[in-house]
């Protein structure tokens, strides 16, 4: 009778080590499918930010070509403005002398 409690004994223990490396296995699961569920949430908020700055990308190269633009017409105005000025200048100069 005694090795027949040790036996059972031995099988208590061996299926106790079964059952915590299986509790083991269980945590690791649970951990992995948390993980993943951080993988999603950060591919989700790369995939999100990448789209926001190709926005951006795109609202600077329209404000780019607004600058360019503005830029040439206020070389226009500004060399407008020297013609009128050097204009007046000799309009006065021409009446004092005659």
């Amino acid at each position: 009778m005694s090795s027949e409690v040790r036996m059972a004994d031995a099988t208590n223990k061996r299926l106790d080590r079964i059952e915590e490396k299986l509790d083991k296995l269980g945590e690791a699961l649970v951990a992995i499918a948390r993980f993943e569920e951080k993988m999603d949430a950060y591919n989700e908020y790369r995939t999100n930010s990448w789209e926001r700055m190709n926005k951006f990308s795109e609202k600077l190269d329209k404000i780019e070509d607004t600058v360019g633009d503005n830029a040439r017409t206020i070389a226009v105005i500004n060399k407008l403005f020297w013609i009128a000025i050097v204009a007046a200048v000799g309009a006065i100069a021409a009446q004092i002398w005659m």
